[in-house]
């Protein structure tokens, strides 16, 4: 195989938990990880010079080993010592710096490409080994669909895949720095925590209703005091009928659960009036058979 190509799936949060900051400093998640349908495209080909070529559609990103691609591509090309190159192109449609894991699921595709392209023959479990050493949501990013997700997020017990829904997916033309988010979040102050087991239990019993009515991010705590149109679009998608809305990761990307598709694109049009909304998609859950 001389070229392939990849897609890099995008991800919300339906909980996220922080249980609590650890001396060294890392804070302790509790999370579960959605899949959704809204992707980048990678394309990889193996080239005779020894070198890694990478280019983006977006102008502002990175194309040399400030990129997850470039680090992924070069981790696995210096450990099997592969002397033939790799020429990598991504067409980028997920939005970027917005808790969705953009840059984790690109990164992530590109070690599944690499490990195809030059038939490395390494597991699921072990491209989420060397994942996780590239970053914390990388390793859910090669595993893909319905998670928990625990530790600092790499300890990942899968689940049965999210109900049949329509999910309103709405990225504000800010962008949320995510350690900014962490280090002003006060994580052993917290009086409230999401009910993360409970939407485990609704996700076992196929139960969107009781999956919507506790979506909850203690990030919000933060990002909501400093965005407050993080709250407008919210309480936006719940008035166009979402059984409920949240933001994923530490934002500013914002999502409706709709259990129709005509509401949830009724929704979406009724967004235009917002102009500060630079990125809106309906996507339905990605789900993976286990």
């Amino acid at each position: 195989m001389k070229e392939l190509q990849l897609r890099g799936y995008g991800k919300i949060n339906l909980g996220l938990d922080v249980v609590r900051k650890r001396e060294d400093g890392y804070h302790e998640l509790r999370m579960i990880m959605q899949t959704v349908e809204l992707y980048d495209v990678i394309t990889m080909k193996v080239i005779p010079e020894d070198e890694i070529r990478l280019s983006v559609n977006l102008s502002f990103l990175p194309t040399n080993k400030n990129n997850l691609i470039y680090k992924a591509a070069e981790l696995l090309k210096n450990e099997f010592n592969i002397k033939e190159g790799v020429e990598i192109s991504l067409e980028k449609k997920i939005p970027v710096a917005a808790g969705m894991a953009g840059g984790s699921t690109d990164c992530a595709a590109t070690l599944v490409g690499m490990n195809r392209l030059f038939n490395l023959k390494l597991s699921k479990k072990q491209l989420m080994e060397y994942g996780v050493t590239l970053g914390a949501d990388v390793p859910y990013c090669v595993m893909r669909g319905t998670a928990l997700s625990e530790g600092i997020g790499e300890i990942l017990t899968p689940l049965p895949p999210m109900p049949d829904c329509y999910i309103l997916l709405a990225k504000p033309g800010i962008s949320v720095s995510t350690k900014y988010v962490y280090q002003n979040l006060r994580a052993n102050e917290l009086e409230h925590h999401p009910d993360i087991d409970g939407i485990v239990d609704a996700i076992k019993n196929d139960d969107l209703q009781g999956i919507c009515d506790r979506l909850e991010n203690v990030l919000e705590t933060v990002t909501c005091k400093d965005y407050p149109m993080i709250e407008e679009i919210k309480q936006y998608m719940r008035d166009a009928g979402a059984i409920n809305s949240l933001m994923s990761g530490s934002g500013p990307t914002i999502f409706g659960i709709f259990d129709d598709k005509e509401t949830a694109k009724k929704a979406l049009e009724g967004m235009r009036k917002f102009d500060f909304i630079k990125q809106a998609y309906v996507v339905k859950p990605f789900n993976v058979k286990r």
